[in-house]
């Protein structure tokens, strides 16, 4: 049972303090909006690499009816679940907890224990999960509703669901949202026939900024400053300093739908897509946004290497890392787009059919990149500092989605 009091204004209108009642995962399939479904799992880059061997350097990786977690350091399989057909795995921010996407809502993958417990956090639609601030923020897009977890609490619950706020959204949508150090509440604004921008909430429930000229809107990055990111199919929506700002992309239809962000760097590094009826998702060019300049360019990627949202992560020194279709991470300078090095690490691959099937991704941790090649069921751990790989494994089935046990 949830009980409710005043939080904000506008579509925002109650805030509540619950604790959900934890289920069995359901044996349907997981679905997302096809189209907008790629920024679920977006992240900041962490500064230090986990320590070897523990549970915050612990892997997890989705494949089709499973989930396995692996060491992170050896890349052994510790222990594999039985799962729905396709699901989607998301970092708590605890050093010990993945969320696993299913049709009853967001499943708790303990990967100290490691165990796939019987804790649900309940959703319509599981969508976005965000990291900031000490706060681990959870969006229902059959709901709109947002849950508001002390990222700590879920590791300090001796196997109960901790409390947590619960903001009801105004109208369903696709949508995210984010809790700033200083209280404030930002979501995005939209309904079934499209989304249209973002509104900012204060710590007192008052709104305090609100765009709607970003259609589209798609994905979230917290750059240095507390300055957020978000993706438009005609550039970007930049919050910053209680105010929103618009950057028009150079084309007429210029979508982001993901911002890939170091929280210690103003320069943002955005997937981007210029014709709105290709059949591919592969993307051959990136957008480059400098939050306290106010700028929006487009690069183009060398002739040859594409990569979709989940090819793409920041690491050492603030670098863009980016897994191309040739193979190799190239690695990128996010102030002018310029290569400055390739690792060559799989084999050359082609795009997915569908956006849900299993295709060669990267998530980083630290120095480390954990790059998955599902044509040979293996995933490999490479030095960002240095392109070597230091390890490689096998999984039980072709690696779809990977999540590192974040801490």
């Amino acid at each position: 049972m949830r009980t409710r009091h005043t939080r904000a204004a506008g579509a925002v209108a109650m805030l509540a303090t619950a604790a959900l009642l934890a289920t069995a995962c359901g044996t349907g399939g997981g679905d997302a909006d096809a189209d907008d479904a790629e920024a679920q799992n977006t992240a900041t880059t962490t500064s230090a690499t986990a320590e070897a061997g523990s549970s915050e350097n612990r892997l997890a990786v989705a494949y089709e009816n499973g989930i396995a977690v692996l060491d992170g350091e050896t890349l052994e399989v510790i222990e594999e679940f039985e799962t729905e057909e396709f699901t989607r795995l998301n970092a708590f921010g605890d050093g010990e907890t993945v969320l696993v996407t299913t049709s009853d809502g967001f499943q708790v993958l303990d990967t100290s224990v490691p165990e796939l417990t019987d804790l649900v956090i309940e959703a319509e639609t599981p969508a976005h999960v965000v990291r900031h601030a000490g706060k681990t923020v959870l969006y229902d897009d059959g709901t709109s509703d947002t849950f508001v977890f002390d990222t700590a609490a879920l590791a300090d619950a001796e196997g109960e669901l901790p409390e947590f706020e619960t903001i009801p959204g105004d109208q369903a949508h696709h949508g995210v949202s984010i809790v700033l150090t200083d209280g404030t509440f930002l979501t995005t604004i939209g309904d079934d026939e499209g989304r249209t921008g973002a509104f900012a909430v204060d710590a007192d429930g008052e709104e305090i900024a609100r765009n709607e000229e970003c259609p589209g809107i798609h994905g979230e990055g917290t750059a240095a400053g507390e300055t957020v990111t978000f993706g438009c199919e005609d550039g970007a929506l930049v919050y910053k300093d209680g105010e929103f700002e618009k950057l028009t992309a150079p084309d007429e239809y210029g979508r982001m739908g993901n911002a890939y962000v170091s929280e210690d760097s103003p320069l943002v590094v955005g997937d981007y897509k210029d014709d709105p009826d290709a059949e591919s998702v592969l993307l051959t060019k990136i957008a480059l946004i400098d939050t306290e300049a106010g700028t929006h360019e487009v690069v183009d990627l060398p002739e040859g290497v594409g990569y979709t949202w989940r090819d793409v992560v920041r690491g050492p020194n603030d670098m863009a890392y980016l897994l191309g279709t040739d193979g190799a991470i190239h690695v990128i300078d996010p102030a002018t787009g310029a290569i400055s090095e390739s690792y060559d690490v799989i084999d050359p691959w082609e795009g997915p059919a569908e956006w849900q099937d299993a295709h060669p991704s990267i998530v980083v941790n630290g120095d480390i990149a954990y790059v998955s090649e599902p044509a040979k069921n293996t995933v490999y751990a490479v030095d960002l500092t240095t392109g070597e790989v230091v390890a490689s494994g096998q999984t039980p089935g072709a690696p779809n989605e990977m999540a590192v046990a974040l801490g």
